[in-house]
């Protein structure tokens, strides 16, 4: 298992512990740690990149005394904003769900005010950016022009040979007045990582509570797999990832052989005992006896220890911004979290042309073809480039 010390080794290891100390709510702060020797901005920063706010607000804004007013402020703003924004979303929703079921398309929410409902009793508490939509496949051209009929922008995605369907599991719409962005999603992970079919998920499917209009979303622990899935793809570089883990384990009715299951019909044993190390090290979650050969591999230790950095070092994995040792330890620690079988699937996957083929050396449509025979070499030549 990991060291626990391993933690708490930075220069910053004071606001990350009291960070997760306040995540940790069977703990009383006050005792643990002097808020004297706290660095607020540095604090707030953490908060922020973590995408806990709501949550660490609800637990200082009774504790004027002890914490800076200017702290207490901004962490009610970011609250405020994020309260506004989930209840934006959640009507959007209901908008999106009564019009797709208009024209007989099922879909699935897979994050947003539902979840956050069934996490933690309340939308506010849970910070979401945009609405995440699972569709059929074949009904994917339907569900578009949909969104396109509402006003929703699709991105630009420059494409070769509609590779789109081997390189991605989503496609981002947005609506410039409205200010919000739907994913719609017709795999639940991109190739070649496993995850079930949207038929097994729909036969498993529950209903939410946040709309008087019925709304989808995935099982108990379909759930769980899928946000331990999403947080490992991610490096759970965002402690709001393990926080989810945490509080669906310590609050839901899971029933953990059928959860074992799962995990091990679509591969993700190894990513299953790297969360629950992660959470267990992080906010002292408890992993269930029938998770626990699981959670003891040597492999789930090792990707739990891979993931430790970008906790810690608030890297943002996403940016385009970031230094190159970044993107290759990232690009390293992705093809880490692969089984072998995926890993050699990525590798045939990765000789299908994409954009970038075409940028670098330009073909008439007609003969698109040849950047399958091409692609090594237009890849070998980005790179001498670089």
């Amino acid at each position: 298992m990991i060291d626990k010390q391993s933690i708490i080794d930075t220069s910053q290891s004071k606001e990350l512990h009291f960070l997760l100390t306040l995540l940790r709510e069977e703990n009383r702060f006050e005792e643990i740690i002097s808020l004297k020797e706290i660095d607020w901005n540095h604090f707030l920063e953490l908060v922020k990149h973590h995408r806990v706010c709501p949550l660490i607000y609800i637990r200082l804004k009774d504790t004027p005394d002890a914490v800076p007013p200017h702290v207490i402020e901004a962490l009610f703003q970011e609250y405020k904003k994020n309260t506004f924004k989930m209840l934006q979303l959640t009507g959007e929703m209901e908008t999106l769900d009564k019009v797709f079921n208009e024209n007989n398309i099922e879909i699935l929410f897979l994050k947003g005010p539902p979840v956050a409902d069934d996490l933690f009793g309340d939308i506010s508490l849970r910070m979401s950016k945009d609405l995440d939509i699972l569709v059929r496949e074949e009904e994917l051209e339907k569900a578009e022009r949909i969104l396109l009929s509402l006003g929703y922008e699709r991105e630009e995605i420059s494409t070769v040979l509609n590779e789109i369907k081997w390189h991605r599991h989503h496609i981002v719409y947005y609506h410039p007045k409205k200010k919000i962005q739907v994913e719609i999603h017709w795999r639940l992970h991109p190739r070649p990582m496993k995850g079930a079919s949207f038929e097994e998920l729909w036969s498993r499917k529950r209903e939410s509570q946040v709309t008087k209009h019925p709304i989808f979303f995935m099982g108990t622990e379909d759930l769980l797999l899928f946000l331990i899935s999403h947080g490992a793809r991610h490096g759970w570089f965002r402690l709001r990832w393990l926080k989810d883990i945490d509080q669906m384990v310590r609050t839901k009715d899971i029933n953990y052989v059928h959860f074992k299951q799962l995990a091990i019909k679509h591969h993700h044993q190894h990513l299953v005992g790297q969360a629950l190390q992660l959470a267990a090290l992080f906010f002292q979650t408890p992993a269930h006896e029938e998770l626990h050969h699981i959670v003891s591999k040597k492999r789930a230790n090792q990707l739990a220890e891979k993931a430790l950095p970008y906790i810690k070092e608030m890297v943002q994995l996403h940016v385009h911004s970031q230094s190159k040792n970044v993107k290759k330890s990232y690009r390293s620690y992705l093809f880490s979290i692969k089984t072998r079988r995926q890993k050699c699937e990525f590798l045939v996957i990765s000789f299908y042309p994409n954009s970038l083929d075409r940028h670098t050396f330009r073909l008439p449509k007609n003969l698109y073809f040849l950047y399958f025979l091409l692609r090594p070499f237009l890849w070998s030549w980005r790179n001498i480039k670089k």
